[in-house]
């Protein structure tokens, strides 16, 4: 029975096969390309209409973010003055899943003017627009996804793996590093998070519930109440982070029926917790929260070579850093 579920799960599945296949047909020609793009001074232009160029403007946007500079060119608006913005020599990525977009194919003798090399994403590669371009990048003639196979989904998801896959080869042979991706995303909290430390964002050890392991539990929880960052960090006598107890672990405690005003913090900390150091980037502690099982929202901060604890850091403090 074909029903809207049975719909979207055969786009789905026929998407995700399409791009396997995609996988498949990155060859000389993609090299090229990429050598081409990252061998150039200037910027890279990506040009289409319609639904093409809704995906070029996507493409160049993940190019500039990742340390090529490329603009988006409106083949349309190219002809009426837009063309202003290519200067000699600068590569021209073309897209259109047929090949034959009149307003791509009319606008390759001007390009030519400007010894634009031409690099055409395309769905046939014996179209006007592929037999006319210097490199040739194949997304395959795949039937389109939706029921009717009409609307631009296969195409336009290839289309912009394919631009992805760009993105990722120019930042690979580049050297594009995280300090480079927070250079350039310095006020989102991608960017934050990799240019700012654990230790300045990090609530000081002043500012937390302490306790020995040998306290009665009942002291650690009013020392959590007077300083509630969700956990309690346990020290030994040298300082060093002995065990974590946080607010779950309290009352988990209490569900069992543990008896606070008897019980040591010792008997419900968590020994050699995991933890983060004051130079790890903000990313590197989310990272730690929250690729795991069970997530947790709270890490002790330990110095990476004396193992004495200087703190706590929260997600919270994580998405906080650096908003004003």
């Amino acid at each position: 029975m074909n029903t809207p579920l049975h719909a979207a799960r055969a786009l789905l599945h026929a998407e995700a096969e399409a791009l396997a296949e995609l996988a498949t047909r990155i060859d000389g020609s993609f090299t090229k390309a990429v050598d081409l793009i990252a061998g150039h001074p200037g910027k890279v232009v990506i040009c289409g209409v319609g639904k093409s160029g809704l995906i070029g403007q996507k493409v160049a946007a993940t190019l500039c973010s990742t340390g090529t500079p490329a603009i988006f060119l409106h083949a349309a608006d190219a002809v009426h003055g837009d063309l202003g913005i290519l200067q000699a020599g600068d590569p021209v990525v073309l897209i259109s899943r047929s090949g034959t977009t009149a307003e791509l194919v009319r606008l390759i003798p001007t390009l030519r003017s400007f010894r634009s090399p031409l690099i055409a994403i395309v769905g046939h590669t014996q179209s006007p627009l592929a037999t006319q371009a210097d490199i040739i990048l194949d997304i395959g003639a795949r039937p389109e996804a939706d029921p009717l196979g009409l609307a631009p989904t296969t195409s336009a998801l290839l289309t912009l793996a394919m631009g992805d896959a760009l993105a990722a080869a120019l930042m690979t042979k580049r050297g594009f590093g995280p300090a480079d991706f927070a250079r350039f995303h310095p006020a989102g909290q991608l960017g934050r998070n990799l240019a700012l430390t654990v230790g300045e964002a990090m609530q000081p050890l002043e500012r937390c519930a302490c306790a020995k392991p040998t306290d009665l539990l009942r002291d650690t929880v009013i020392a959590m109440t007077r300083h509630p960052h969700g956990a309690a960090c346990i020290l030994a006598a040298d300082g060093a982070l002995a065990g974590l107890i946080t607010d779950g672990d309290l009352r988990r405690a209490l569900g069992r029926g543990i008896d606070i005003n008897t019980a040591k913090t010792a008997d419900i900390m968590t020994a050699n917790p995991v933890r983060a150091h004051a130079p790890m980037s903000l990313g590197e502690a989310a990272r730690i929260m929250e690729d795991r099982p069970s997530q947790i929202a709270v890490l002790p901060v330990t110095d990476p070579v004396t193992h004495r604890c200087l703190g706590l850091i929260r997600i919270h403090d994580i998405y906080q850093a650096g908003i004003v």
